[in-house]
């Protein structure tokens, strides 16, 4: 079968013919009176396992390895092929994804589309003062959701706390892509997630801060309720209570708890504090703490659990109550 009709047949031009003859991949394997190359049926066989080959990755060295070498193994090239296409679809998804955001971002020119893409790109920097110049530049010229993105994944705290800068000036939208990362399998993320929900402004992070208060992380539960209870909201009083208790930002949650304690919740938070002292469950260390979150508590509910406390078997505790109620005018 001369040349033309091979390429005819199996879709391999005459030129990439030659070129694979040259390689030694594939040769013709007589000729004809004329001198022109006579290509048998297992020559054009060849042709078709060398363009299958071709067509799953394999470079042609590697094509000529694995035709000629009879102690090639086939498995460890295929791993490769695995590899190498996962990196592929990886890049082809980043790429998909960030021209996507700069659709999002309505560009009205190139120069616009020019500079989102730069912006997008130091975002993704190996370099944390390029990261963080371009979340301090970002407001406004890059998609939320690369904002998001990036504050779920940012290890340094710096360019951590400027992308959550730029998300709390982001406009909508932030809150609830950031509200995604609080369930993640990994506890870096949920914590990034919750403390950039703490930071936006407004009551679109509320609901989702409040539906944190039940979350299983401990980390998690604790943010949420140091940062509604600063908004006001009493629905964080319990969990509040558990940071003193187990002494996680239990400085932070006392304070917490006397802004809260107003007129209306001062003697539900005395009862609670009151009432994890003298639940006989409670180690000294943090009988302590619930002793000292009571000073920050006003009204009579307050007065009485110290007053109680006067005796008690731990004298770290009955000091600390006696203490307490002389500043309160009590003692």
């Amino acid at each position: 079968m001369l040349i033309g009709e091979v390429a005819r047949r199996s879709g391999v031009s005459a030129r990439m013919l030659r070129h694979y003859e040259s390689l030694g991949l594939v040769r013709p394997s007589g000729r004809t009176g004329s001198g022109y190359r006579d290509y048998s049926g297992e020559d054009v066989r060849r042709i078709f396992h060398i363009e299958s080959l071709r067509a799953v990755g394999l470079s042609l060295r590697e094509i000529g390895r694995a035709l000629d070498d009879p102690g090639f193994t086939p498995s460890a090239l295929v791993d490769d092929l695995i590899l190498r296409t996962r990196e592929r679809i990886a890049a082809e998804t980043e790429l998909l994804t960030r021209l996507q955001r700069v659709r999002a971002a309505d560009p009205a020119a190139w120069e616009d589309v020019l500079q989102v893409l730069a912006l997008l790109r130091a975002l993704g920097s190996t370099s944390a003062g390029t990261r963080q110049r371009a979340a301090l530049a970002s407001v406004d010229e890059v998609p939320v959701e690369a904002l998001a993105q990036a504050a779920l994944g940012e290890g340094d705290p710096y360019v951590a706390g400027a992308l959550r800068w730029a998300l709390s000036r982001s406009g909508g939208g932030g809150a609830a892509l950031l509200a995604e990362g609080l369930s993640s399998p990994v506890a870096a993320v949920r914590e990034r997630a919750v403390r950039s929900l703490a930071e936006m402004p407004g009551g679109e992070a509320a609901p989702l801060l409040r539906d944190a208060l039940a979350s299983p992380d401990t980390v998690v539960r604790g943010r949420a309720a140091l940062a509604l209870g600063a908004q006001g909201e009493a629905a964080a009083i319990p969990v509040l209570v558990d940071m003193i208790v187990a002494g996680r930002n239990d400085t932070d949650a006392a304070d917490v708890l006397s802004s809260l304690a107003d007129d209306a919740a001062a003697d539900r938070i005395a009862s609670l504090l009151a009432g994890r002292i003298g639940d006989g469950t409670t180690g000294p260390p943090a009988r302590g703490r619930l002793t000292q979150a009571l000073a920050g508590i006003p009204g009579p509910t307050a007065s009485r659990a110290l007053t109680g406390l006067l005796g008690d078997a731990d004298p770290a505790v009955a000091l600390t109550a006696a203490y307490l109620l002389r500043l309160r005018g009590d003692g």
